[in-house]
């Protein structure tokens, strides 16, 4: 259920309804695949199926990574995409694949083309092999899109110009799923925040702290909740827009200044922004490589990420896309912020408020 926003979307909840879960699972030819897991995204979707009834097979190099309450209602399958033997045990019979294993930090270009290419690639030859009419969702970034050159942003019919060695793996990665005998969508969801993210929490953390610093000139964003994230893979796998490229996040983008705003009301706080010379991040991105070489495997900032940082718009032209899925709406940035800020505070990963906004 929702409330109007505007005059065309509505607003959605943060958990999704069991009424809206027994629709998406309806359609969900099963068995059920999984990979990617142990991720963010994951681990979200994995709390929607526990509700369903639905035994998903899933790919884990370590089985311990499992959320300790969901792990019972999974069946898993030690390996990684690499291992073409696990690929086929995953995938022999399977009606469903949802694709949402990649590798997001890597130390360089062929670290990245390896997982998230070569792994889509293993991927699908296991599905031709042992269940070529499977329905394939893709998960994949807006990264390899790239930018947008005006604050209205990309579509996704428009020429990918991907910035950076993650998002040209991540281009590489749509074109391999799209080599699937059965059917697939690919699925690019801008910058994802919600509880259990580490990447959108460097911003709650400075937000926190009162000063974000944020590259000078006008830069706009499109943004999506994870629960918006997981209800698109649902509706893709229930057979929505097979063939297609979707778009993911809330349909009017916002500017940079105009997010941190929103995410300092959101968590009651004061927080104002400074303007960061472009030298300064590039510096900081070279900085994050001569970790990376020298073994720091969780460097934030790296030259690849200072790229993308310092191009002007990361927004997408989601409305098509999301009517394609038949979305209805999204959840509120403010209602998102909402949920995230007192999920972060509970795990001690952000402080409580110290001033509430009135």
């Amino acid at each position: 259920m929702g409330t109007e926003v505007g005059d065309r979307w509505r607003s959605l909840s943060p958990e999704i309804g069991r009424d809206e879960l027994e629709d998406f699972m309806s359609r969900v030819a099963s068995p059920v695949a999984i990979t990617g897991a142990t991720g963010f995204i994951g681990a979200n979707l994995l709390e929607a199926f526990g509700s369903t009834g639905v035994r998903p097979s899933v790919l884990v190099r370590d089985a311990r990574r499992l959320p300790a309450h969901l792990a019972g209602g999974v069946e898993a399958v030690p390996g990684d995409l690499d291992d073409r033997a696990a690929l086929a045990r995953l995938c022999a019979g399977a009606g469903t694949v949802l694709h949402l294993a990649g590798l997001v930090r890597a130390p360089n270009e062929a670290a990245f083309d390896r997982a998230n290419r070569v792994g889509t690639a293993n991927l699908v030859a296991a599905l031709e092999a042992v269940a070529p009419g499977a329905r394939l969702v893709h998960l994949s970034s807006l990264a390899a899109a790239g930018p947008s050159p005006d604050p209205g942003g990309r579509d996704p019919a428009d020429e990918p110009r991907p910035v950076s060695a993650y998002g040209r793996s991540k281009l590489a990665g749509e074109r391999e799923a799209m080599r699937h005998p059965g059917p697939w969508a690919v699925l690019r969801p801008p910058a994802v925040y919600g509880p259990r993210d580490i990447d959108i929490l460097q911003f709650f953390r400075l937000v926190a702290r009162g000063l974000v610093p944020l590259p000078s000139g006008e830069r706009f964003v499109t943004t999506v909740y994870v629960t918006d994230v997981v209800r698109a893979v649902l509706a893709a796998a229930a057979g929505a827009a097979p063939g297609r490229v979707l778009h993911l996040g809330e349909p009017t983008p916002r500017s940079m200044v105009e997010l941190i705003e929103a995410m300092a009301a959101a968590g009651g706080v004061r927080a104002r922004t400074i303007a960061v010379p472009p030298w300064v991040l590039r510096a900081a991105g070279r900085a994050g490589d001569l970790l990376q070489r020298v073994g720091f495997r969780t460097v934030a900032m790296t030259s690849d990420k200072a790229g993308e940082l310092l191009a002007r718009h990361w927004t997408a032209r989601t409305a098509g896309s999301l009517e394609a899925l038949g979305l209805s709406g999204h959840v509120p940035f403010a209602q998102g912020a909402g949920v995230t800020w007192e999920w972060y505070r509970r795990q001690g990963w952000v402080p409580h408020a110290k001033m509430r906004l009135v």
